[in-house]
């Protein structure tokens, strides 16, 4: 069984990479956030509108580059007056990297690559395991319940095919 604390172990190893990286979000390919860490405390964001929109751009930059025949897409990235943002994939979901200005680029890209293939892994073992809901008395019963009239039927047709 995955650890959950396992997406946060690894975004943290991202976020303590480069003095200029201010958030990490994990979402998946439909713009659900899975994990979040941030630098800061007071860099108030809302998470999943960000992890939405940033699944969002990736994955249509990933269907422009598939109608244009360019490849995989590896890392999409924003550019503003006071920050950058970089998506990349990994496998079922989407590593977004919330920046200042004067971030040393070349180095979130080398950490968002080596990164996506072990959050791919986790993602992969994640989502491969079957959950198992808990279930009450009266769902046992039942499920005994339907189990038996089965047998009753079986056995009822059983006898129909003798005539």
């Amino acid at each position: 069984m995955i650890n959950v604390k396992a997406f946060d172990n690894v975004l943290s190893k991202i976020i303590k990479a480069e003095a200029g990286i201010r958030k990490v979000i994990l979402v998946d390919r439909t713009g659900l956030t899975i994990a979040h860490v941030s630098k800061f405390s007071y860099f108030p964001i809302d998470v999943d509108g960000v992890g939405a929109i940033a699944s969002a751009v990736f994955v249509a930059s990933e269907e422009q580059g598939v109608n244009l025949d360019l490849g995989d897409l590896d890392i999409v990235s924003s550019e503003f007056g006071k920050g950058k943002i970089f998506a990349a994939s990994c496998g079922k979901g989407i590593l977004c990297v919330i920046t200042d200005n004067d971030v040393n680029i070349g180095l979130v890209r080398l950490v968002l690559k080596r990164e996506a293939s072990e959050i791919e892994k986790l993602l992969n073992e994640f989502l491969s395991e079957k959950i198992q809901f808990p279930t009450s008395a009266a769902e046992r019963a039942a499920s005994a319940a339907d189990e038996s009239m089965e047998d009753n039927l079986e056995e009822a047709l059983k006898e129909l095919e003798k005539f």
